[in-house]
C-alpha cells in the first residue's frame, strides 16, 4: 500500500507541476488559451494573477514531494496536510472557477488521501 500512495501522491504532485506551468508559462500562448478556454484579451488581462496562482501551485508540488521524500514519521502527516489542501483548492475552484476542477484537482488528491487513510 505504500508504494501505491507514493504513485497517487507523485501523480498529484506532477499535476500541480504541470499547472504551474500552464499558468506561468503558458498562459497567453495557444496552448494556455485552449487548456483554460480563454480569450487572448482575456488572458492578456489575468496573466499577472494566472503567475501568482502558478506559483502556489508550485509550492502545492514542493510540499508534495518534500513528503515523499521525508522520513515516514515526517511525510505522512506532510501528506494528508498538502493533499487536503489540494482538496480544498480543487472544491473552491470548481464553486467558483469551473467545475471541471473538481475532477481534475480534487478528486485525484481525494483518492491518494483515501489510500494515506487506509494504509
Amino acid at each position: 500500500m505504500p508504494r501505491v500512495l507514493a504513485v497517487l501522491v507523485g501523480f498529484v504532485a506532477l499535476e500541480h507541476l504541470g499547472f504551474l506551468w500552464l499558468e506561468m508559462f503558458q498562459w497567453t500562448k495557444p496552448l494556455g488559451l485552449k487548456v483554460f478556454r480563454l480569450t487572448a484579451a482575456q488572458a492578456e488581462a489575468s496573466a499577472s494573477l494566472a503567475m501568482n496562482q502558478g506559483l502556489y501551485n508550485g509550492f502545492l508540488a514542493a510540499g508534495l514531494l518534500w513528503s515523499l521524500a521525508a522520513r515516514p514519521e515526517l511525510g505522512r502527516p506532510l501528506q494528508a496536510f498538502f493533499l487536503g489542501c489540494v482538496v480544498v483548492a480543487g472544491v473552491f475552484g470548481a464553486a467558483t472557477a469551473s467545475p471541471r476542477i473538481l475532477f481534475v484537482q480534487a478528486v485525484p488528491a481525494l483518492a491518494a488521501l483515501a489510500v494515506w487513510w487506509y494504509a
